[in-house]
């Protein structure tokens, strides 16, 4: 048995610990039920419940949630319209969020999935200074996928 302060009062039966607790308006808690003998505490456990979720909310307010953010890219596309990805790659990364850079070949292209790969790497020497790669860049069926993270 603890009492409200922390301090050991001993093993002592449940109707005794119950008359301590109403004695002083608090709530007796098993703290491990399954410890022989079982661990009570003195407590006021509606204030209990509301701190632990209190902190539960502060915890996950602060956490950052990555999100991963996806950038099209054609195993046609020109240098300029290439650049506009990046500045928006670069955009997204900068904000802490992965990119997903997909390439879809279509018909003919299939054929030719290593001019794909060179439209990857190009991407990747713009965004370099700002990313690393997480994924290398693969080709699963008709698409070509890379994952980019932020530099740590």
């Amino acid at each position: 048995m603890i009492d409200e302060n922390g301090n050991q009062l001993g093993i002592m039966s449940s109707l005794q610990a119950n008359r301590i607790a109403d004695e002083k308006n608090l709530d007796l808690v098993k703290i491990s039920p399954t410890a022989n003998p079982p661990v009570c505490k003195i407590m006021d456990y509606g204030k209990f419940r509301f701190d632990a979720a209190k902190k539960e909310k502060d915890a996950r307010k602060n956490q950052k949630v990555t999100e991963v953010k996806e950038v099209w890219l054609s195993m046609t596309i020109d240098t300029h319209d290439l650049e506009t990805k990046a500045k928006q790659a670069t955009k997204f990364l900068k904000n802490g969020d992965k990119v997903k850079v997909s390439i879809r070949m279509r018909g003919r292209q299939q054929a030719h999935a290593s001019l794909g790969m060179d439209v990857m790497n190009d991407f990747f020497n713009l965004v370099g200074d700002v990313a690393e790669i997480g994924k290398k860049p693969l080709t699963e069926g008709r698409n070509i996928i890379m994952i980019l993270q932020p530099k740590k």
